[in-house]
């Protein structure tokens, strides 16, 4: 199984950074893992709606040719799933013959709907707001938690 995740700008914390590789290397016995990290359109400091749609559609023409296989967009408007069901999610992507999963983190504004558009899953973290540099360390750390669940590690407890 391969698994990329898209995520629109850099973690500047080297806490985060820390935490997501560690994510990454305890995920390479599982799939191949692959980051592409791409930069947020810059905004005014009191950006406008229409200034914030212009920004979310730049990226997300980056976004799209990135994404491939089974896409899965991180979303507020998304299903909530609990981690045995993103476990179950991601296997019967792979039995039903896709190789690529790939997740979608925008920016702190979002994805643009064209992205969402894309989904064959939207899928939401939590009714809870969290960081938004704290997102990628918690998605891939369901990830992992993912593949554990189905290799029957003892990790999810």
């Amino acid at each position: 199984m391969n698994i990329k995740l898209i995520a629109i700008g850099k973690l500047k914390e080297d806490y985060l950074r820390n935490a997501c590789a560690e994510y990454v290397k305890r995920l390479s016995r599982y799939c191949s893992f692959e980051l592409v990290e791409l930069d947020e359109c810059r905004l005014s400091d009191n950006p406008s709606d229409k200034e914030i749609a212009s920004a979310l559609e730049k990226e997300a023409e980056m976004i799209k040719k990135h994404a491939k296989g089974y896409i899965i967009p991180m979303c507020i408007e998304g299903k909530q799933l609990s981690s045995t069901e993103l476990s179950e999610k991601i296997s019967s992507v792979g039995i039903n013959g896709q190789s690529t999963i790939t997740f979608i983190i925008g920016s702190s504004f979002g994805l643009a709907d064209s992205v969402k558009s894309m989904a064959d899953l939207k899928l939401s973290m939590s009714k809870m707001t969290f960081p938004h540099q704290l997102a990628r360390v918690m998605l891939l750390e369901q990830i992992y938690r993912a593949f554990t669940i189905s290799g029957g590690s003892k990790y999810h407890k």
